[in-house]
């Protein structure tokens, strides 16, 4: 790919994102978001082509489409699609809010990074513990944002013995997952 002064990037495995400020045949020097001036090479980065903000605006309206294919109304009240066992239903929920205020005092000195990892161990400390525990159902709240966090929470639940559900729209609303916890019993 070609970069060229004044684009603006992403680094790959990372959450790294700025303006290229130089290009040196395959090496890339890119000033970041938060002043730091880096090198990658070209295969580490990738270009963005919309602001962020617009893709947050598409992704409202992606999961409002996506809201309307999980909803079918009837004399218009909502109804949902999916069924649940009602005894399941009674059982109180184990709730987890990853929001960052909810998990640290301050965010002074964090990045984007250490707020994830942050986040992401708290889910995975909370998760094993409900199966240590055999709590059925977890509802972790994340909320909406431009569902970095979902994406890592989904490839995190992949690994362990769990289906995962859209929480309750009316409480939650978009921005909160439900798991099921699959266990034996003995």
């Amino acid at each position: 790919m070609n970069f060229k002064k004044g684009d603006l990037v992403s680094v790959l495995d990372d959450v790294i994102s700025g303006e290229v400020v130089a290009v040196q045949k395959e090496i890339v020097t890119i000033e970041t978001t938060d002043g730091f001036i880096m090198k990658f090479t070209q295969k580490e980065l990738v270009k963005k082509n919309t602001d962020q903000h617009e893709i947050s605006k598409k992704a409202r309206i992606n999961n409002y489409s996506l809201l309307r294919e999980n909803v079918e109304f009837v004399k218009g009240k909502p109804k949902t699609k999916a069924k649940r066992d009602n005894k399941k239903d009674k059982l109180p929920v184990m709730e987890v809010d990853l929001h960052i205020h909810q998990l640290t005092k301050s965010r002074k000195g964090m990045g984007n990074y250490d707020m994830l990892n942050l986040q992401i161990e708290t889910a995975k400390r909370q998760l094993e513990f409900a199966i240590r525990n055999r709590i059925p159902r977890i509802v972790f709240v994340h909320g909406v944002g431009e569902g970095v966090l979902k994406t890592e929470l989904d490839y995190l639940f992949s690994r362990y013995p769990v289906q995962v559900y859209a929480a309750s729209f009316q409480k939650y609303g978009l921005g909160a997952t439900e798991v099921a916890v699959l266990q034996n019993p003995t």
